[in-house]
């Protein structure tokens, strides 16, 4: 964990004489990345911070993806961190820990809410969060002041302040079943008993990879999991397509999921006015989330290799 890290700055490009007492911005500036010339200063500054601090790799917390529904296709990957982690975002999970130089091009892809977010993090020692409005703030355990300069000479404002408003919460509640030996005999089990499950990937907050399952896949799948995933396993498929469509128009919105004549396994939103969602479907269901999830058999955090759960927020 990094909170509680002694030297904490807020980097933007507001100058602070331009602040009512509340302290709300009333300056000049506007809340947009220019993809420009402030934005290269971020970097630099930013970079000097990390560089200070002796930082020489950072971990990946929290990790989201934005500008997609819960459950649906894997992003473009010309855009955003789909564009750093080809493909299909390999590589972006919590617990990954990537260089200096690809943090800072995320750094770049969150400053252009461009897709994508996550905490940097060096455990006890550094972080770096980007807030909306092109505010970034990092801590550090060490003095920074080369770095505060510096932000200094190319234009930027490093403000001290105590800590950042994007320090992760507490966990709440008890902590997530691990994805255990246990668990996954549980799976099979139930594949086993019903021919087959269905098994949500929840690789990047807001995005999951969906896997159907017989009991002799489950070894297969599990091998080729994301680290840390969030898992959720439900019922099979349906072949009862006009069942499932007619319990989706019931509702205001739904999610479904369903696997098309070349195996492949797709998922959306469906609203009321939606028609036609399932073009060349062979099986599909209704999959709920929060107080409808109805159709949820087992949950499981995919542990690190010494077993310990270390996701903070299952999503």
């Amino acid at each position: 964990m990094t909170a509680g890290l002694p030297y904490v700055h807020r980097v933007t490009k507001y100058d602070p004489a331009d602040r009512d007492e509340r302290g709300c911005y009333t300056g000049p500036e506007d809340s947009d990345c220019d993809h420009g010339p402030v934005e290269a200063a971020y970097l630099v500054a930013l970079a000097a911070f990390a560089e200070e601090a002796g930082i020489t790799e950072l971990t990946v917390r929290d990790p989201e993806y934005h500008g997609a529904e819960l459950g649906e296709l894997p992003p473009a990957e010309e855009e955003g961190m789909a564009a750093l982690f080809r493909p299909g975002l390999t590589g972006f999970h919590d617990g990954a820990t990537v260089s200096p130089a690809v943090a800072l091009e995320m750094v770049r892809v969150m400053l252009r809410e461009s897709g994508g977010w996550c905490r940097l993090e060096s455990d006890g020692r550094f972080f770096l969060h980007v807030g909306y409005d092109q505010y970034s703030y990092v801590g550090s355990a060490v003095p920074v002041g080369r770095a505060v300069a510096r932000t200094a000479e190319l234009g930027l404002f490093a403000e001290r302040i105590t800590a950042s408003p994007y320090e992760p919460e507490p966990p709440a509640g008890p902590p997530p079943r691990a994805a255990d030996e246990a668990f996954w005999a549980e799976v099979a089990g139930l594949a086993a008993s019903g021919g087959a499950v269905l098994l949500q990937e929840v690789h990047v907050g807001n995005l999951a990879r969906w896997h159907r399952l017989r009991a002799a896949d489950v070894p297969g799948v599990r091998a080729r999991l994301t680290p840390r995933a969030v898992l959720h396993v439900r019922p099979d498929l349906s072949a009862d397509l006009p069942g499932v469509l007619a319990a989706a128009r019931a509702r205001q919105s739904a999610e479904l999921v369903w696997q098309d004549a070349g195996s492949r396994i797709f998922a959306a939103r469906f609203h009321q006015r939606d028609h036609g969602l399932l073009p060349g479907a062979r099986a599909a269901s209704l999959v709920g989330y929060g107080e409808d999830a109805a159709d949820l058999l087992l949950s499981a955090v995919l542990p690190d290799p010494d077993g310990v759960v270390r996701v903070r927020q299952p999503f």
